[in-house]
């Protein structure tokens, strides 16, 4: 697989996993505690593919550089969050193991990426 068609499967990738942050936080309670985190993991969740969009995108090298960090950054917070979520049991699905195992495996894409472009 070349560079284009790796970058073509990983914004597919990061798109289903917005998809399925988004779904999950429809899930959580409406309390107010409930609202702060859904608002966060909404929020970091998506940005991980929309940056990494952006990154492909990106008009020089510098600019791909600080997309491709923030997308590892998000990808970090999101699985934060995913734990904290975890922890309370505020979803009792074992489901949540799943997304959480893939935001573990695009902050290991994404900080391998970012690895290599300071070489």
């Amino acid at each position: 697989m070349d560079n284009k068609d790796f970058g073509k499967q990983l914004e597919l990738r990061t798109k289903k996993f917005a998809i399925s942050i988004i779904k999950l936080s429809i899930s959580l309670p409406k309390t107010e505690e409930g609202m702060v985190i859904k608002n966060q993991i909404t929020k970091s969740g998506t940005s991980v593919g929309a940056n990494y969009r952006e990154a492909n995108r990106s008009r020089s090298k510098a600019d791909f550089r600080n997309k491709i960090k923030i997308s590892e950054s998000e990808a970090s917070e999101t699985a934060y969050w995913l734990e904290i979520i975890k922890e309370i049991n505020w979803i009792n699905d074992s489901g949540i193991d799943v997304i959480l195992k893939e935001a573990s495996e695009l902050l290991a894409i994404f900080t391998s990426i970012s690895s290599k472009l300071k070489q």
